[in-house]
């Protein structure tokens, strides 16, 4: 998994970067076929702003969240792209399956 910190108006720290990189471990133990994860972190007057893309095989996710401290708005990003990649990963198994759990043979 590629991770990829970006900052507008903001420098990104190593403490920032490794947060971010140790929260996005989560979705990488949820799902292995994460490729890219493009992280955009800003500032806009007094609200902290993380907006995150996840390229993954089959499908590409966008999440953005706001906060008024950075630290919360990457923990909230990373909850909903959770769930976000977690229904992606039910709907890629369940086309692999049919209703009796066998696999569904492609005709």
């Amino acid at each position: 998994m590629n991770l990829h910190l970006t900052g507008h108006h903001l420098e990104i720290t190593p403490a920032i970067r490794e947060y971010a990189a140790g929260k996005f471990g989560k979705i990488k133990r949820h799902f292995d076929n994460v490729i890219d994860v493009n992280i955009i972190l800003s500032v806009e007057k007094m609200r902290q702003k993380a907006e995150a893309t996840v390229h993954m095989s089959g499908k590409d996710v966008f999440v953005e969240c706001e906060d008024e401290n950075l630290y919360a708005a990457i923990d909230t990003l990373v909850d909903k792209l959770d769930r976000q990649v977690v229904k992606h990963k039910e709907k890629l198994s369940a086309r692999r399956h049919d209703g009796t759990g066998n696999h569904a043979v492609a005709e």
